[in-house]
């Protein structure tokens, strides 16, 4: 069975994000996957890069200890899934204190001769499941940050056979059916994922 990490991160329970990520889990369990259920607020997720893993971030014998067990569920996953609002453009704090802390050299990178190489090429399939306040027009002209680093930087890093981004952009006027028919095409996208 193949295994996908689920990277959930939203601080309220009954968001619009939450109801996304129950859609993305449920989904993918009755295609048949293996789920691991990494919702980074719930499980307490310290974001925090500290000054002396920063010192050590280069020594792959030893930068790994203090995120041993996050680096372990990255490495058993064959997809990868995000689920996460945009907030500024850009991240939460703790999704991207986690790509901080967990994608280290070693664990999604190499580096040989100054030059990085993709090392998280077990993973075969990115998704991303994502929400914004602001338009898409208006997104656009700020250049859609958090789409770039999913479909330049993770396509990339895990050199991925298959990657979605599912974006629903002006989540503050979206109507019940604008969210039904996003949640319809989650689901969708999760059962041929």
């Amino acid at each position: 069975m193949s295994r996908a990490l689920v990277l959930y991160a939203h601080p309220v329970p009954d968001s619009f994000n939450a109801a996304v990520h129950e859609t993305v889990v449920t989904t993918l369990k009755a295609s048949g996957w293996e789920v691991d259920d990494f919702d980074l607020y719930a499980e307490g997720f310290d974001p925090v890069l500290s000054r002396a893993e920063r010192e050590g971030y280069h020594d792959v014998d030893t930068n790994v200890r203090p995120v041993a067990r996050q680096v372990e569920r990255l490495l058993a996953a064959q997809a990868l899934v995000l689920v996460f609002p945009v907030w500024n453009m850009g991240y939460p704090a703790i999704l991207k204190g986690y790509f901080d802390r967990v994608f280290l050299p070693g664990v999604s990178f190499v580096m040989r001769d100054g030059v990085v190489h993709p090392n998280l090429t077990h993973i075969r399939k990115v998704a991303a499941c994502v929400t914004y306040g602001g338009a898409r027009l208006r997104t656009m002209l700020a250049g859609d940050p958090p789409r770039k680093v999913v479909t330049r930087t993770l396509r990339y890093t895990t050199q991925a056979r298959r990657l979605r981004y599912l974006a629903l952009y002006d989540m503050n006027r979206a109507t019940d059916a604008r969210r039904a028919a996003h949640l319809a095409r989650v689901a969708r996208a999760m059962e041929g994922l």
